[in-house]
This record gives C-alpha cells, sequence and structure tokens, in this order.
C-alpha cells in the first residue's frame, strides 16, 4: 500500500509538478486548489502527509493548519510558501507543522523532508515498492549519466526496452540475474545499485 499525500495548492503548475514528482516516488498523490476542498479531504482521513501552501487568495495559511489540526491532530504537514516569513514560519510550528519550506525548493530537499516524516511519524510504507522505485532512479541515472538510450542498454544486456523502462519507473522488481546484466552493462558493480537502499 503507498502512502497517500494531499497537496493544497492554489498554483496548478505546482500541483501537477509535486504530483508527477512525488508519484515517481512512490506515493499516491491527491491534489486540490481550494482550502474547503482541503479539509473535505482530511475529513475522509484518507492521507498521511498534507504538503499545504500558506499563501492562498482569501485564506489565512496558518488559520487553514489550525482547522486541519482540529480535524485530525497527528497528519503529517508540511508547510510550502513563496513567501517566508519568520512569523509565518512560528505561527505554523506553533500549529504543529512537521516542517516548512520555502519555494522555490529543490526536490532532493523535498524528498528528504518526506523521508525524516515517514521516519519520525512512523508511517509504513511498501517497502519492496520503494526499494524498486529506488533502484529504478539509480538505474535511470547511471544509464543517462552514460548517454545510453534505452534501446542502447537494451542491446548491451538483452533485456527488452519494455522490461528496462519497467525497472527504471519502478513498476517491476528485477531479479538478481537481470539486474547483474544492468550493472555489468552499466559499468558498475552489483552493489553501486544497491549502496543506501
Amino acid at each position: 500500500m503507498k502512502l497517500r499525500v494531499l497537496v493544497v495548492d492554489d498554483d496548478e503548475d505546482i500541483c501537477l509538478y509535486l504530483r508527477e514528482f512525488l508519484t515517481r516516488e512512490g506515493f499516491k498523490v491527491q491534489t486540490v486548489s481550494k482550502p474547503s476542498d482541503a479539509l473535505l479531504e482530511i475529513r475522509e482521513g484518507r492521507h498521511q502527509i498534507v504538503l499545504l501552501d500558506v499563501r492562498m487568495p482569501g485564506v489565512d495559511g496558518v488559520d487553514l493548519l489550525r482547522q486541519v489540526r482540529a480535524i485530525d491532530s497527528d497528519i503529517c504537514v508540511i508547510v510550502m510558501t513563496g513567501y517566508p516569513s519568520v512569523q509565518t514560519a512560528v505561527d505554523s510550528m506553533k500549529a504543529a507543522a512537521f516542517d516548512y519550506l520555502q519555494k522555490p525548493f529543490d526536490l532532493e530537499e523535498l524528498r528528504a523532508v518526506m523521508e525524516r516524516a515517514i521516519r519520525e511519524k512512523g508511517l509504513v510504507v511498501d517497502v519492496e515498492a520503494r526499494v524498486n522505485q529506488m533502484l529504478g532512479t539509480r538505474i535511470r541515472a547511471l544509464r543517462k549519466g552514460r548517454t545510453l538510450t534505452l534501446r542502447q542498454l537494451a542491446n548491451k544486456t538483452t533485456l527488452s526496452v519494455s522490461l528496462i523502462s519497467q525497472i527504471e519507473l519502478g513498476k517491476s522488481a528485477a531479479s538478481v540475474a537481470t539486474l547483474r546484466k544492468l550493472s555489468t552493462a552499466l559499468g558498475v558493480s552489483l552493489s553501486v545499485l544497491f549502496d543506501g537502499v
């Protein structure tokens, strides 16, 4: 089962950007652009993490955070803002925000905050899916670093393009034999693929 993340932001581009990134990271993502919709979603109790923009038209984001807390005191809320201020940061933390991210933030920064949230909040993740995701990301990065196309890597390994693509997307668990073929073709040891996984 995937962890469910709710993204609350009035900027559709940011919603799309975060949905694509977090989905690739193995989360089930829903986005809403209206604060009232966010509160309805949180009342349903289906999400474990909320990414909340605190600067939306017609609403005080910190007040919205307090309303979220009134509905669910335990849900992990990560606050985002393009207009950071000490006061907003202090008020957000007083309202039990897990973290405070300044936009535009680096995706590595978001990934680190999400991983810390999962660890500190004791959220259960599908370990196998997470491993597949991390291996896929690593294989893709190595392939791109060597400027190989999927077709070229397939030719080097005698694996199909679709299988390698599924592995890179984290949608398919690769056998040890398959991973050995990929690591050999990429010029790294098998342990490099698993480093930190």
